[in-house]
């Protein structure tokens, strides 16, 4: 487990494969509840190669010293990922 933000990951390796390949994170929040959100990549066994850039939104929770996961949102496109960023652009611009 991780005791500050900076540590969290969502690298995962399997079979010494990083089957999960964190490319990049933005920490949103901290403190007892911290939100992240990561950019990532999925290993493609058949293909043997890492398939399109993913996102993940996960929200942490402080618990005597460490972070533990309590949920998460995955993005699985560019497009949704693009659909998310006009809706919150056009509500903050009001």
């Amino acid at each position: 487990m991780s005791s500050t933000p900076e540590e969290l990951s969502i690298n995962y390796t399997e079979d010494g494969v990083d089957v999960v390949k964190e490319l990049d994170k933005v920490i949103l929040s901290k403190g007892a509840w911290t939100t992240i959100i990561f950019r990532y990549q999925d290993w493609n066994r058949s293909k043997e190669a890492y398939g399109p850039d993913k996102y993940s939104i996960r929200r942490y929770q402080k618990r005597n010293g460490e972070y533990m996961p309590k949920s998460k949102f995955n993005i699985s496109s560019r497009d949704q990922a693009k659909a998310i960023i006009e809706a919150l652009q056009s509500w903050t611009e009001e």
